[in-house]
Parts: C-alpha cells; sequence; structure tokens
C-alpha cells in the first residue's frame, strides 16, 4: 500500500476546514498557514481531481457539488487517523493490543487464567491467545515470534531468547484422608511402598525426584507416567496414586479430593518466562511478565 504524502493530507484538511469555515481567511488561521499557502493546496488538490472545487460568492467560497461530495470522506479519513494515532497511544502504554501466550498444558487450566483475569482487568481493549502445548513447541514459536511469551520449563539458555526462571516450591500430593496427611512434612522415606505418578521418564525433574528417593535408599516405584502435574493431581483426587509435584499445580486440587504436604528434600520446579530478545518488547507483553513473576511470589523459593 502507497503512503499518503504529507501534501495531500493538508489538501484535504484545507478543503474540509473550506467547507466549514467557507473563507480562505479562517481556514488559513485553523492551520496556521498564510493565505496565499492555502490557496496553492486548494489550487493543487482541484487539478489533481480534475474539477473545480469551489467558486466565489461575494466574500465566501462555497464548495461546488463535486467537493461537498468529497467532505464525508474527508470527515472519516481524519475521524480514523485520530483513533489510529489513539490506539498507538494505548498500545505505546499497554492499554490496548493482542497479547499471545504459549504455555505448558497444565498452566492453561490452572494457574494462568487467574492471572490473566487480574491482567485485563484493568485493559478491557487487550485481546488474548493462550496456546498450551510442549515445551520444545514452546521454544519454536516464541523464537519464531509466532507467539510474544511462553511459559515453559527445563529450559537452559538461547540467543534469541531473553529468560527468567523461577524455582517453585514443591510438594507431596495424596488423596484425602491418606496416612501421609497426619504428617507436616513428608520426607523421600515417608514415599517408600507408595505407588507415584511422575513426570516422563528421563526428564530433568523426573531425575532430579529419583535422586532424592536414592538417597535414603528409597526405589522408585514407577507407576504412572505422565506429562502434567494436573493429570497427577486428577489421579491423586481418585486414590488411585501419590505424586510430588510443582505447588502451583497441587494447590488447585485442595478441597477437590486432594491433600498436599511440603517435601522435605531440596527439590524445585524450574518456571521459565521467555520472550524475543531480538526486537523491541512490547510494553504490553513486558507487563504481563512483570504480572505473572509477581503471581509466583508466594509459590517461589528466594
Amino acid at each position: 500500500m502507497s503512503a499518503i504524502e504529507p501534501l495531500r493530507i493538508r489538501q484535504l484538511q484545507a478543503l474540509g476546514l473550506l467547507g466549514e469555515s467557507g473563507t480562505i481567511s479562517l481556514t488559513a488561521k485553523a492551520m496556521n498557514i498564510s493565505q496565499p499557502a492555502v490557496s496553492r493546496l486548494l489550487s493543487d488538490l482541484s487539478k489533481e481531481l480534475g474539477y473545480p472545487l469551489f467558486k466565489r460568492s461575494g466574500r465566501r467560497m462555497v464548495l461546488t457539488r463535486e467537493a461537498q461530495y468529497l467532505l464525508p470522506e474527508i470527515e472519516r479519513i481524519f475521524s480514523s487517523m485520530e483513533q489510529i494515532r489513539s490506539l498507538g497511544h494505548n498500545v505505546q502504554g499497554g492499554t490496548s493490543g493482542h497479547l499471545k501466550v504459549a504455555c505448558l498444558p497444565g498452566f492453561s487450566t490452572s494457574h494462568l487464567p487467574s492471572v490473566i483475569a487480574d491482567f485485563l482487568k484493568a485493559r478491557p481493549d487487550v485481546t488474548v491467545t493462550i496456546e498450551p502445548d510442549r515445551p520444545e513447541r514452546i521454544l519454536d514459536w516464541v523464537i519464531g515470534e509466532q507467539y510474544d511469551c511462553g511459559i515453559t520449563d527445563t529450559f537452559r539458555t538461547h540467543h534469541a531468547l531473553n529468560s527468567k526462571t523461577i524455582p517453585i516450591r514443591c510438594v507431596c500430593v495424596f488423596p484425602e484422608g491418606h496416612p501421609l496427611e497426619q504428617l507436616d512434612v513428608v520426607t523421600p522415606s515417608d514415599l517408600a511402598g507408595e505407588r507415584i505418578a511422575h513426570d516422563r521418564i528421563g526428564s530433568e525433574f523426573y531425575l532430579r525426584l529419583r535422586e532424592t528417593l536414592e538417597r535414603e535408599d528409597v526405589p522408585m516405584d514407577s507407576f504412572i507416567e505422565t506429562r502434567q502435574f494436573t493429570c497427577a493431581c486428577e489421579l491423586a483426587a481418585k486414590g488411585v496414586c501419590v505424586s510430588v509435584l510443582s505447588e502451583l499445580d497441587a494447590r488447585e486440587y485442595v478441597g477437590r479430593g486432594v491433600s498436599y504436604r511440603p517435601y522435605s528434600a531440596n527439590l524445585t520446579h524450574q518456571l521459565s518466562l521467555i520472550w524475543p530478545n531480538h526486537k523491541a518488547t512490547s510494553v504490553l507483553t513486558l507487563e504481563f511478565l512483570s504480572n505473572f513473576e509477581k503471581s509466583l511470589q508466594p509459590f517461589s523459593v528466594h
């Protein structure tokens, strides 16, 4: 689409103001230019359009019928320009725009919706896309700038990304009424003989959990393997198993058939916020990331 030259805009502005005021002098005053300059603008516009735009009637300038047909369109053009200017200020200030967030599947139904809801209260003109998927896909999307930011785990570093990793406390979840409910803190030895639902075998979190058990000579009773912590919580609620996972997910299931206690071993879930570093990050994205990070403070290990 070709750009509109600044002079063309001034020509249309001159014609619109002339239609309102009826005189060259008032038009020149409104535009803060000389009367000859106004006459030149109108003359150039008339030549380009191929027909006269006004005729004199005493001291006043009366628009031709053809010029009068143009006035509603001119008004719409300047109204649209004002809307664009206003939208630009809103986007810059983080009160308008579209936010695209890629996240781990569990987050799309647990912690993230409440953060998004709070974020949108003060930003009624913001729209949001939430796309859950596995960490590998989230990484590809954010690197390719298909999404403004991502919420993932097991992230190391990447030259195309900024990141902030927040360690989240881990707890042991179990069915309500389970003997572990009598404890203040669950230790690895307390899990001896328990059937455990855990992260996928070979993942970083699975290996670190297994290490905490092996340090106390507790074998990992690999019962159910699942990528999602929320799935492990659902299974615990049904009395099937126990699990060790992020407190963020566990607290969503309190009162839904699940109880949990702190897990004594030095185990955290490494949650990472990622966003592209080779383009200017929008105010909207930066504010969302800040709000999301603040929402994690009650669960993070300082």
